[in-house]
């Protein structure tokens, strides 16, 4: 059954027939995917009173085990934020009581965010919505067709030029 992608594949076959349009059978389909998912990812966020990003840095305190807690430079590192962006996001999180900050125990001149049990009932509300919607968009795939697509995933990210020096 064709799709939009194979339209517009269509449009340019006959635009321009000389032109080797055959990436945008992918990466078109891989863009669409990808701003459907965020649309309905956002939805569900927004239903647990939380944007993305902010989840991700709860996920993040969260998987880094008991006390769950980082400091906010290694909270910069693991989401590839900015200091200022971090900042932020921090402000929020913690004007809503998911986080808090605390003084680092083992350097005194600085803070340790600190994932709340507020904070932990939001992410782990949200997780179950997030893993939803991943299944939702997963469902037309087997096993096979999933492990397969990671691992062809992978590869183009692994792959030198993959990112394009970004992230």
């Amino acid at each position: 059954m064709p799709d939009q992608v194979d339209k517009v594949l269509a449009q340019w076959a006959a635009a321009a027939p000389a032109v080797d349009v055959s990436p945008m059978a992918v990466m078109s389909r891989l863009f669409r995917l990808g701003k459907r998912v965020e649309k309905e990812m956002a939805r569900r966020f927004r239903d647990h009173g939380l944007q993305e990003g902010e989840f991700d840095l709860l996920a993040t305190l969260y998987r880094a085990g008991p006390p769950c807690a980082l400091t906010p430079q290694q909270l910069v590192q693991a989401i590839l934020l900015s200091s200022a962006a971090m900042t932020h996001r921090l402000d929020r999180l913690e004007a809503a009581g998911f986080v808090r900050r605390e003084a680092n125990p083992d350097d005194r001149r600085s803070v340790v965010v600190v994932l709340t049990a507020a904070g932990q009932a939001a992410l782990l509300g949200a997780l179950g919505d997030y893993l939803d919607v991943m299944e939702s968009f997963l469902a037309p795939l087997d096993t096979a067709g999933r492990a397969q697509l990671a691992g062809l995933l992978k590869t183009m990210l692994l792959h030198p030029d993959g990112d394009g020096g970004v992230l």
